[in-house]
């Protein structure tokens, strides 16, 4: 476990920085924070449950169409069930927003968007489900009220609030039993300001 930790520390450092555009998109009232149309999807790295024991795989990679594709396989096997991907984000790139808008197209299965106030491997995040249609672009969003903290797969009774502010880590997740293939496309994530919407 400790050699899988350490090997994804050592592919953060290997990727190249991610770049956040802060591109308004028109008309809408939301910043783009990681926009694929405009830059590959780079520094992203997976943590699957091989750090537990488990067979499950995943991966981020551009489609060369303007997105990014969450892929893989996961498996039940030796106890296993999650999938995952996630990125670094400067800090205070969330500051002043209410919720995060990401434009993606699913397969109809059930995903996490998971946030963390850290830049360590481990730790306790925070998380909030979204429900995809197969095969087509939907705008998810999910407000910063709706993440709930978690270590481990548990709801560490000591966690403090999510604060926008402090997130160091955005990613996605695939758990909750649903074995087999999974792919999750993703244009871009964005956040909207509190005063947008009443």
């Amino acid at each position: 476990m400790v050699r899988e930790m350490t090997m994804a520390l050592l592919l953060i450092l290997s990727f190249s920085v991610l770049a956040f555009g802060h591109a308004s998109l028109q008309d809408s009232g939301i910043v783009t924070i990681i926009d694929f149309r405009s830059e590959p999807p780079g520094g992203w790295y997976e943590v699957n449950d091989g750090v537990m024991g488990g067979r499950s795989s995943s991966s981020m990679r551009p489609t060369g169409e303007g997105s990014a594709v969450f892929e893989g396989n996961l498996s039940l096997e030796n106890n296993g069930g999650f999938a995952s991907v996630r990125v670094e984000v400067p800090e205070g790139a969330l500051a002043e927003f209410s919720r995060l808008v990401i434009r993606l197209r699913g397969d109809g299965k059930r995903y996490q968007m998971r946030l963390r106030m850290s830049s360590a491997f481990d730790g306790i995040a925070y998380r909030a489900s979204f429900e995809t249609t197969a095969d087509e672009w939907t705008t998810v969003e999910i407000p910063f009220s709706a993440f709930e903290p978690s270590f481990r797969g548990y709801r560490p009774r000591s966690a403090e609030p999510l604060d926008p502010a402090r997130v160091r880590q955005v990613g996605f997740m695939l758990t909750d039993g649903q074995e087999g293939r999974f792919r999750l496309e993703i244009a871009w994530i964005g956040a909207e300001q509190p005063e947008v919407r009443s």
